[in-house]
């Protein structure tokens, strides 16, 4: 399949993994969340480690979701977007909740995207949605798979819409993906996710 109109099966949360090129790919695909979803969204974009993440500050104003850098031991609130601070991997602990790790640099990087997708993939299971974005490393390609294996839905961006095609082509080398689109399709199929119970 190389792309869906709709969510057709119930997400209960979304892990998005950019690194060169991200703020420009996540400022397509993030306002089209929409408000009152079901879902969290859990994003790690690969930051210098030693300056202030200004990702919140950017995002805020464009979002209709409320945007937050994750804090430890937070617990995971529907409907609401969590950027990993510089730094620290995010994992996603049984609760759900956030946890933030200092361990080594996965893939040279901290935050990892893997660390990210493979602890949500065991908290979410077939509720998880993984989609790997623009990027210049290998970071993201095992952890989609990690997801898949879990029942997760996984989606690509299509290497040529990539601002950075590297990421994308190693996510799409390491094994089969639900979909493959660019930035606008999959922007289309977000704003679709359903909403929340108490939002309906």
């Amino acid at each position: 399949m190389n792309g869906a109109t709709q969510l057709e099966r119930r997400i209960a949360a979304i892990v998005i993994g950019a690194s060169a090129g991200g703020v420009e790919a996540l400022s397509t695909l993030l306002p089209a969340l929409p408000r009152g979803a079901a879902a969290a969204t859990f994003v790690v974009l690969h930051l210098p480690r030693e300056r202030p993440s200004l990702l919140v500050d950017i995002f805020t104003p464009k979002c209709v979701q409320p945007v937050r850098e994750a804090q430890d031991k937070e617990p995971v609130e529907a409907g609401t977007i969590y950027f990993a601070p510089p730094d620290y991997h995010l994992l996603i602990d049984q609760g759900p909740q956030l946890a933030l790790s200092g361990d080594e640099p996965v893939n040279f990087s901290r935050p990892a995207i893997d660390v990210l997708f493979e602890s949500a993939a065991d908290q979410y299971g077939e509720g998880l949605l993984g989609i790997i974005l623009t990027g210049a490393n290998h970071d993201g390609a095992a952890g989609l798979q990690a997801v898949r294996r879990a029942g997760g839905m996984t989606i690509v961006q299509q290497p040529e819409d990539a601002q950075a095609p590297y990421m994308p082509e190693l996510a799409l080398q390491q094994g089969a993906v639900d979909a493959i689109m660019t930035l606008q399709q999959i922007a289309a199929l977000l704003a679709t996710l359903p909403r929340g119970e108490n939002n309906a």
